[in-house]
């Protein structure tokens, strides 16, 4: 026989299961994207509902949702950082190397705050773009999206949208430069 636990989450489920995998659906690139962080959207909601109740419980739900898709992408972001944080053509010390602090798992006040401020400044630094170079490097680095795909929505030759991806790395990289120098030298 169900608990009062068991029966809140499946009251959950029934009452936000649709409208949360809508939710989730539209701000991630596939089906099986969605369903995962759904998954662990109710499974986050069993292991709390364990421990202490929930006010509003939907409110907590689409909170929870959307930081599980905030960590998705930036974890996909973090294996497309290599791109943006090392050049291959540089072979001096100009390079920035942010892959310490954003690939360590170890969550300590300072890492975690740094983090946050390499992701302030990389979406300001985006914000700074002309509006076709901040698409093509969002829809390519951030979504993961191929260059085909986005040639075909767009109508704009793959080796545009190329060029637009590289001038948007390179401000990208004098941008992140200078927070690299600040960091060290603090």
């Amino acid at each position: 026989m169900p608990n009062d636990k068991t029966t809140s989450t499946l009251q959950a489920i029934k009452s936000y299961g649709k409208g949360l995998l809508s939710f989730i659906r539209r701000r991630v690139k596939n089906d099986a994207d969605a369903e995962d962080i759904l998954q662990d959207v109710w499974y986050q909601l069993s292991a709390v509902v364990n421990t202490a109740p929930i006010e509003q419980t939907g409110a907590w739900l689409y909170r929870v949702a959307r930081n599980k898709i905030t960590d998705k992408y930036r974890k996909h972001t973090e294996w497309l950082l290599d791109d943006l944080l090392f050049d291959d053509e540089d072979d001096d010390d100009d390079t920035v190397d942010f892959s310490g602090l954003l690939l360590n798992e170890t969550a300590t006040p300072e890492t975690e705050f740094i983090r946050n401020l390499f992701w302030e400044e990389l979406f300001a630094a985006l914000n700074e773009l002309p509006i076709e170079q901040k698409q093509v490097f969002v829809w390519q680095e951030l979504e993961g999206r191929s260059f085909d795909d986005i040639a075909q929505q767009t109508g704009v030759n793959v080796q545009t949208l190329v060029s637009r991806k590289r001038y948007a790395i390179l401000h990208l990289r004098k941008r992140l430069k200078q927070l690299y120098n600040d960091i060290n030298n603090y």
